[in-house]
């Protein structure tokens, strides 16, 4: 990030146990401490309480004067009004942050959760659009988030006026992640305050930033990239040539993401951003089986895949339940080209579909055809 004291890529740091500790929240709060920083800090002192020891000579050395770390009332206070609004605040070794999120290079090692956090163990489909959205594009939005609901897809959006609303309330019954601006229990727009509880119910709602913090405008871009991260496509609706859905799709790309955008008429600025992505190669949209089929290819491009008999590992970041079931979706597809499509030995993917099939996530057809098994909800 931009604002970390330190620039350097990160190690990975070592893993902690379940629970987040006061010195972690602690650390992660301090003034210019960001997700490199803070794993850094972790990697070379080996626990939050030491970094956070180091923490003001390593600001000195940067230049930062009179350093002042966050204290442990405020860091305390955090945690406790997190108990008291049944929030969980998931730290990237907790089994329940999203491992698709975990993926990308700056992930928040704390993330604020409340809902239904088994739903992030699912794969989603990230959908961002226009606050002013057109009847058009809301509409647009209400059938593309159905259908991929119905296919068993999560959606990730923003909870912002327009497009974004449009995703989540057709998404309430099949499985939608809200990612917020501000704190996790702070309603904006006010105009969803409904749909923001609706969603806490039904969904998950994720923030990165303190309980209490009013969102401002430097919040959003930050938050975009969260939204990005969640899933393995982004669909961009209706999206001027300067928004934050662009940026969004910028980040998407970053990440090494799908981008998929809706067209829209040359006339409409609200559909300038859509078609310029467009232009640049992004997937054209017009119904959810676009998406659907876009999220059938592989992952990794077949030249930097080494397949290996001794390892069964589909995806250096991602498991092998979670890759297949991304390649999968309600239309069947033969198990010979889903083992292509991943590029790796047939023994190391037949045992995985084997335990699918236990689980009720995937059916197979006669011929050998795969398909995801829609999830009761």
């Amino acid at each position: 990030m931009a604002g970390d004291l330190l620039s350097t890529p990160p190690p990975l740091a070592p893993l902690r146990p379940r629970g987040t500790s006061v010195a972690e929240l602690r650390l992660i709060r301090s003034y210019r401490v960001g997700p490199s920083t803070y794993h850094r800090l972790l990697a070379e002192h080996g626990s939050a309480e030491a970094a956070l020891d180091a923490l003001p000579k390593v600001a000195a050395a940067a230049g930062v004067k009179r350093y002042s770390l966050f204290s442990q009332d405020a860091a305390e206070r955090e945690l406790e009004l997190g108990t008291r609004l049944g929030a969980s605040l998931l730290s990237q070794d907790d089994p329940r942050y999203p491992s698709d999120l975990k993926d990308i290079s700056d992930a928040p090692p704390l993330l604020w959760a409340t809902g239904r956090l088994d739903l992030l163990r699912q794969p989603s489909v990230a959908m961002v659009g226009a606050r002013n959205a057109s009847s058009l594009g809301r509409r647009m939005a209400t059938k593309l988030a159905t259908d991929l609901g119905q296919a068993g897809l999560l959606t990730a959006s923003g909870l912002a006026r327009g497009v974004d609303t449009a995703v989540h309330m057709a998404s309430l019954d099949t499985g939608t992640i809200a990612v917020v601006a501000g704190g996790l229990d702070v309603i904006y727009p006010p105009e969803n305050a409904k749909l923001h509880d609706e969603i806490a119910q039904k969904g998950v709602i994720l923030s990165e930033q303190p309980l209490g913090l009013q969102p401002i405008a430097r919040h959003f871009p930050r938050r975009n990239r969260i939204i990005s991260g969640l899933a393995r496509a982004t669909v961009i609706i209706e999206a001027a040539a300067k928004s934050g859905s662009l940026i969004t799709a910028r980040n998407a790309l970053d990440q090494g993401r799908e981008v998929l955008a809706v067209p829209g008429h040359p006339f409409d600025a609200r559909s300038s951003g859509c078609n310029m992505l467009l232009r640049d190669g992004a997937t054209l949209v017009r119904s959810a089986d676009d998406i659907i089929e876009a999220l059938r290819q592989p992952s990794v491009p077949a030249s930097n895949t080494r397949p290996n008999e001794d390892a069964p590992q589909i995806h250096p970041h991602i498991d092998a339940h979670a890759q297949i079931l991304h390649l999968l979706g309600p239309s069947p597809l033969a198990e010979d080209q889903l083992i292509r499509d991943l590029g790796v030995p047939p023994g190391a993917v037949l045992p995985v579909l084997t335990r699918l099939e236990m689980e009720g996530q995937i059916t197979r057809s006669s011929g050998g055809l795969l398909s995801l098994l829609p999830q009761d909800r």
